[in-house]
């Protein structure tokens, strides 16, 4: 077990959040307002025009991150949602068709690629960038769990009823515990009602990094604190990734 594999390990079993957490996901919404109507660029490192992926989580699709994508746009990336529709799980054969994507974004906009995913949509990042890691610039995960039991969360039951897999068995030869040869910054919120934060913990290493926002899991999408560190990470020269300094 390397160092990156062990940063996955969590000290012990985890739960997944109370039905009284869950409830406050609520709050997304006047989350969502805020976003819209008072979260600006101004300030924010300007992008290199690079490309840039934004991956939704379980039940989610483009939709719901076209306002993140929005202001990446604003910030001056090339950047595009996943365009598979809602994101339904695991699928057999999505994750071969989602790194042919990466692969053609790669091709076209002759640059190395950079990931978010938004919980669920973090683990499909994780794995694209452990395939083709010559192609991708970074990873940013938005509530992503990542801890050895991916029960400890409030989605995994509605996940295996869509699928006809369990949720840490998925239908693809990989190791969840390891982390991709690429620079990787977990975002997680202590107030999530749907993943337990524990589980989007990665720890913090040569080229990897956890970081705390406050916020609702389903507003993690259209959160002025992620945007900031996304602007953050994304605008770091490729091949020169640093830890995450808070700028105020």
């Amino acid at each position: 077990m390397d160092r990156r594999e062990r940063a996955l390990t969590p000290p012990s079993r985890l739960q997944p959040p109370s039905l009284g957490r869950f409830a406050l996901e609520v709050k997304a919404v006047p989350e969502l307002c805020r976003f819209v109507i008072k979260s600006r660029t101004h300030g924010l490192p300007k992008g290199d025009g690079h490309p840039v992926l934004v991956f939704p989580g379980f039940l989610a699709g483009d939709t719901l991150t076209w306002p993140l994508r929005r202001r990446l746009t604003a910030l001056g990336y090339w950047n595009a949602g996943w365009r598979f529709g809602t994101n339904l799980g695991l699928k057999p054969g999505l994750l071969a068709q989602m790194v042919h994507y990466v692969k053609s974004v790669h091709a076209g906009q002759k640059r190395k690629v950079s990931l978010v995913g938004w919980s669920l949509g973090g683990l499909y990042t994780r794995e694209i960038a452990k395939r083709i890691p010559d192609r991708v610039r970074l990873i940013v995960t938005l509530g992503t769990p990542a801890a050895r039991d991916l029960h400890a969360n409030n989605a995994w039951r509605l996940y295996e009823r869509l699928n006809d897999h369990s949720v840490d068995a998925p239908p693809i030869e990989t190791n969840l515990m390891e982390l991709p040869p690429v620079p990787v910054t977990s975002i997680l919120t202590p107030f999530d009602g749907i993943v337990a934060p524990g589980s989007a913990d990665i720890g913090s290493g040569p080229t990897w990094e956890t970081l705390n926002v406050r916020g609702t899991h389903i507003g993690l999408a259209w959160n002025a604190d992620v945007l900031r560190i996304l602007a953050d990470r994304l605008a770091q020269p490729d091949g020169s990734w640093a830890p995450y300094r808070s700028r105020t």
